[in-house]
Formats: C-alpha cells, sequence, structure tokens
C-alpha cells in the first residue's frame, strides 16, 4: 500500500495553522485527514494537568507522532496542525517520519498578528505566540514557510504537492540529528 501524504503544519500557537488546515481541507482535490495538537492535548483532562502531567504530556505527544505515521502507513492523507515547541518531538519526529512524504511547512505571520489574534480569541494564554517564537525559531529546515496574514498560502502549499521530490527537509533534520 502506498503511504500517504503528510503536510505537517509547525507555528506557533495563533499562526494560523487550524485555518489553514480547514482551508487545504476544502480546497484538495483528495481527502486529507486532519490531526491537530489541540485535539491530542485535550485527551488529558485539564483536574490532571499538574506535576505529573509532564509524563502525560509526553506519552500524548508520541502517541500523536505515531499516529501521524499509522495515518500515512494506511494509505491516508494527514495534515499535521502541530507546536514543535520541544526539541524531543522534532527528533521524534524526524526520527519516525523521515522516510514518509512529508511537507514541511513553516506557519507564521507578523508579530502584531499573532498579538491580535491571541487576544481576539480569547482562550490562549496572552505571550503564550510570542514566547513560543523563540523556541520555533532554532528549527532552520522547512520545505516551505507561508504567512498567514497573506491570502495564497493555502495555493503556493497545494501547489508544492506535485513535487514530492522536494519534501526533504524531515530527511535533512534526520541527518542532522544523526550525526
Amino acid at each position: 500500500m502506498e503511504r500517504g501524504k503528510i503536510i505537517f503544519l509547525n507555528g506557533v500557537s495563533s499562526s494560523g495553522k487550524s485555518t489553514l488546515a480547514k482551508s487545504l481541507q476544502e480546497k484538495l482535490t483528495e481527502p486529507y485527514c486532519w490531526l491537530s495538537i489541540d485535539n491530542f492535548l485535550n485527551t488529558i483532562h485539564e483536574k490532571f494537568r499538574n506535576s505529573e502531567y509532564r509524563t502525560s504530556l509526553r506519552q500524548t505527544m508520541r502517541a500523536m507522532h505515531h499516529t501521524i505515521k499509522l495515518f500515512s502507513d494506511m494509505g491516508l492523507n494527514v495534515i499535521v496542525d502541530h507546536v514543535l515547541e520541544k526539541q524531543e518531538w522534532l527528533n521524534e519526529c524526524a526520527e519516525i517520519l523521515h522516510e514518509y512524504p512529508v511537507l514541511f511547512v513553516h506557519v507564521t505571520c507578523p508579530l502584531e498578528e499573532l498579538r491580535r489574534r491571541e487576544k481576539e480569541r480569547g482562550d490562549r494564554q496572552i505571550g503564550l505566540a510570542e514566547r513560543q517564537l523563540s523556541l520555533l525559531n532554532l528549527i532552520d529546515t522547512y520545505d516551505i514557510a507561508v504567512d498567514t496574514s497573506t491570502k495564497e498560502c493555502t495555493d503556493k502549499i497545494i501547489k508544492l504537492l506535485d513535487y514530492p521530490e522536494k519534501f526533504t527537509a524531515f530527511k535533512t533534520l534526520w541527518v542532522q540529528r544523526s550525526n
């Protein structure tokens, strides 16, 4: 069975990943399942988000990363909406998915827009996106970067899907971490 394609959206909170994922699902000519970090995090009830939460969080993220692989192994195309804010998460994804057809997308927008969206949403801690920026800026290898404050994001990603030979970021990240 042919592996499903993976569009891996990585960006800070409120950068527009979920909106972009929905837009991609609407415009793509093949079905794509959407796996969101928010859905995986919400599998842990808030009453358990205490000192033991780190263990549960680590296991939940590992489950998410393996679920991405499972969907692709089953021939399902996947859009992943993630915030790779921990080096171990990036390393694990590179290890698990480096041989898979992954289009690694850096989802960005200007800081002022992040602040506006965060405030407007009302369900995010103010300043979270800005704190995550320094962590995500440590990742310098992507297949494409899109700015969600512009309109052409979805089309840029869809056009690149026709060229899977250009999906090299996870392979590069894997080689960098293996040395």
